[in-house]
C-alpha cells in the first residue's frame, strides 16, 4: 500500500513514526494544523450594491470585515488539496498517513464522496478515505472520529481536512447569508501518542437534534427532493438558514456542550487558555464565551477576516492564532461548534507546539501553517 512519507520523523532507527514503545498508554494527539483560503479578500465595501448594506452595518451584526470566494472552476476538493498538501509538505516530524477524513457540507458531488479523490490527488495511494457531513460541526466531529481511529490502534496517523465552498450555494438575492459565509479549508494531522503528550486530545462531547433538521438546509438535489416527484423550485438549489432560531440553538447547544466537557476534563473555565469556537458570528461567539465564563481575551476569533467558513473555521482559526503567537505548547484549548442537522460538539486538548509562519500569495490564496 503506497503511503506518502512527508518528512523525516525524527524517530530512532527501526522505529516507525507513530508507533508507541511497549507498555505506553496509547492516545491520540494533534500533531499540526494548517489553513488555506482562496484569492483576494472580498471586503464589505465590495458586496453587491442591491443588498443595501455597508461596512458598519455588517460589522455590528456579524463582526465580519471580509471573506474569500473560491471563484469560477474552484470546488471544495481544490481547497482541501491546497490546505492538505501545504500541511504535508511543511509540517516537520511527520510520517506516513494511514487514512483521510474530510469534513464538508459542500462536497464536489452528491455521489461519490470527495475524500477518495483528495487521497488520489495527494498521492497517498489506496489509504481509506471518507466524508463527514456534520455541516459546521464537521471539524469537531472529524477530530472525534480520528481520535477513535488512532486510539483504537486501527491507524497510526490520520489526515483530517475541513473544507467548504459556500459561495457555490448562496442565493445572490440572500444578503443575510451572503455577508456571513466565506470559502476556506483547514487540515490537521492526528497521530498516536502517549498520555500527557503535548497535543493530546483529551475528551469530546457530541450531540444532534434532528427536530431542527430544516433550520439549515439546501432543499433540492438530494434523494428526498427527487423522491417527491415534483419539479424543483428555482430557489431549492440554494442554501437556506432561519437565522434567528439558529442563533438561539447555537448559543444554547454550544454553551451546554462546553459546560459538559469542562466538567468531564476537570477544568474550571478560568483555566482554559484559549477558547476556539466555530467562527459563525461575533455575537454568537461572545454570548457563548460569556455564558461559559471565559474571558474575552482568551477567545480566538478569525471570522473578521474570513467570515464563516463552515467546517474549515476552527482549523483556520487555530492556525491563525498559532501564527500570531497566541498558542503555546501545553495550552489548554477548548473547541466548540454548531451546525446544521442540527449538530454540535466540543473538544478539549493540549496545544502541540510552536507557531509556524504565514505567507500570502494573491494568485493562490493565503496560507496558515502551525507545525508541532
Amino acid at each position: 500500500m503506497a503511503r506518502r512519507r512527508t518528512a523525516d520523523s525524527g524517530t530512532e532507527p527501526g522505529t516507525r513514526a507513530g508507533v508507541l514503545p511497549a507498555g505506553a498508554a496509547r492516545t491520540a494527539v494533534l500533531e499540526s494544523v494548517a489553513g488555506w483560503v482562496p484569492g483576494e479578500p472580498v471586503g464589505n465595501e465590495r458586496l453587491p450594491a442591491d443588498w443595501d448594506v455597508d461596512d458598519d452595518w455588517i460589522r455590528r451584526r456579524t463582526g465580519i470585515g471580509s471573506r474569500h470566494r473560491a471563484g469560477p472552476g474552484i470546488a471544495t476538493g481544490d481547497l482541501a488539496y491546497e490546505a492538505a498538501s501545504r500541511l504535508l509538505a511543511r509540517a516537520p516530524a511527520v510520517g506516513e498517513v494511514d487514512a483521510v477524513v474530510l469534513a464538508t457540507a459542500t462536497p464536489d458531488h452528491l455521489c461519490p464522496g470527495t475524500a477518495p479523490a483528495l487521497v488520489a490527488r495527494l498521492g497517498l495511494g489506496t489509504v481509506p478515505a471518507l466524508d463527514i457531513a456534520a455541516v459546521c460541526s464537521g471539524f469537531v466531529y472529524g477530530l472525534a472520529v480520528c481520535h477513535g481511529l488512532v486510539a483504537s490502534g486501527l491507524y497510526q496517523r490520520v489526515l483530517l481536512v475541513g473544507a467548504d465552498v459556500y459561495s457555490t450555494w448562496l442565493d445572490p438575492a440572500d444578503r443575510s447569508a451572503g455577508v456571513v459565509f466565506g470559502d476556506g479549508a483547514g487540515a490537521a494531522l492526528v497521530a498516536a501518542g502517549h498520555s500527557g503528550d503535548p497535543g493530546e486530545l483529551l475528551a469530546f462531547d457530541l450531540g444532534s437534534d434532528g427536530t431542527g433538521y430544516g433550520l439549515i438546509t439546501v432543499p433540492g438535489g438530494g434523494a428526498r427532493a427527487r423522491a417527491g416527484g415534483k419539479p424543483q423550485e428555482p430557489g431549492d438549489a440554494f442554501f437556506r438558514m432561519q437565522g434567528g432560531t439558529v442563533y438561539q440553538h447555537a448559543v444554547e447547544r454550544m454553551t451546554g456542550s462546553c459546560r459538559t466537557l469542562l466538567d468531564r476534563v476537570g477544568w474550571d473555565p478560568a483555566e482554559v487558555d484559549r477558547f476556539v469556537p466555530h467562527q459563525a458570528n461575533a455575537r454568537i461567539l461572545r454570548a457563548v464565551a460569556d455564558r461559559v465564563g471565559i474571558a474575552p481575551q482568551r477567545c480566538v476569533t478569525h471570522l473578521d477576516r474570513v467570515g464563516n467558513t463552515g467546517a474549515a473555521s476552527i482549523p483556520l482559526a487555530l492556525a491563525d492564532a498559532a501564527d500570531r503567537g497566541r498558542l503555546r505548547t501545553g495550552d489548554r484549548v477548548l473547541l466548540t461548534a454548531f451546525g446544521g442537522g442540527l449538530t454540535w460538539g466540543s473538544a478539549a486538548l493540549r496545544w502541540p507546539g510552536t507557531p509556524g509562519t504565514i505567507s500570502t500569495d494573491s494568485t493562490e490564496g493565503t496560507q496558515h501553517v502551525a507545525p508541532r
